[in-house]
């Protein structure tokens, strides 16, 4: 009678905690992934609600020195003001759709009360080795300015270094410029008056879900189809017998080494018993 005495074996415990490890691991992806769709959902309803909400005033949504509410992510605002053109930053390593290298314009917008607000004023293609390209000038005197409230970037690519970045954040154009300025950046939408020159505007996010409600249901495939082939391999191995084939074959094989081991030490015991009956036969004969 076929028993599982089998799963007793190094093998099949080790087999069986793997199983278990990738079951786990897959099961937490996958609920990660469903996570992330949820977080995707919520921005996206952000974005939506802010792109169709009438303009506010920059002071309304705004404030300086203060992070970017959540919920006001790509709100239209609009300000007053006066382009502060010698300041112009280069946000370089930027794409256009189409994905051809250029940079993104950033110019400070001094308003009347004196903070000033940080403008992407749009993409300019360049060439991929061109640092400090020739860019188009703003409009000049004063302009009112309609844009999308975007929170600042993060990290050492922030750093402004001769009037460029890798990354746009107030925190850190404030300094270089030498202004007070709002949290956060504006993504222009329009201007007033329209400039000589205009850039590429920034395109609006996509509003999509994304993969990721199929990527979670595949991480999960995975942990099911690690546990089915667990239990299949086990059912063949029941039915087939091959446990108990491998497990007598283990045995035998332990066996003849016992047996050979045995044999060896008979030999050596009867060599040295027969070298100690010719030295006691030689040393009688001596005497």
């Amino acid at each position: 009678m076929r028993s599982f005495r089998f799963l007793l074996s190094r093998r099949w415990g080790l087999f069986a905690l793997t199983v278990v490890l990738v079951a786990w691991a897959t099961w937490w992806l996958g609920q990660w992934q469903f996570h992330r769709l949820t977080d995707r959902k919520h921005d996206n309803q952000v974005v939506e609600t802010n792109e169709h909400r009438t303009a506010a005033p920059i002071d309304d949504v705004l404030a300086a020195g203060e992070p970017v509410a959540a919920d006001d992510e790509w709100r239209l605002v609009t300000v007053t003001g006066t382009y502060d053109a010698a300041h112009t930053i280069i946000w370089r390593y930027r794409s256009n759709d189409d994905g051809a290298p250029g940079v993104d314009v950033v110019v400070p917008l001094v308003t009347d009360a004196g903070t000033t607000v940080i403008v992407d004023r749009g993409w300019l293609g360049t060439a991929a080795d061109d640092k400090r390209p020739d860019v188009p000038p703003p409009p000049a005197g004063r302009v009112t300015v309609t844009g999308y409230v975007r929170a600042d970037g993060s990290g050492s690519s922030t750093r402004v270094d001769a009037l460029s970045t890798r990354a746009l954040s107030s925190r850190t154009v404030g300094p270089a410029i030498g202004r007070q300025v709002y949290g956060g950046w504006l993504a222009l939408h329009s201007e007033d008056p329209k400039p000589t020159q205009a850039l590429d505007p920034l395109s609006l996010p996509d509003l999509g879900n994304g993969p990721h409600f199929f990527y979670g249901l595949q991480w999960w495939f995975f942990g099911v189809l690690a546990v089915f082939g667990f239990f299949y391999l086990l059912y063949d191995e029941w039915r087939t017998g091959k446990g108990d084939a491998v497990g007598a074959a283990r045995r035998r094989v332990k066996q003849d080494r016992d047996d050979t081991r045995s044999e060896k030490t008979s030999r050596k015991q009867a060599v040295r018993e027969a070298y100690k009956a010719a030295y006691e036969k030689e040393r009688a004969a001596r005497k």
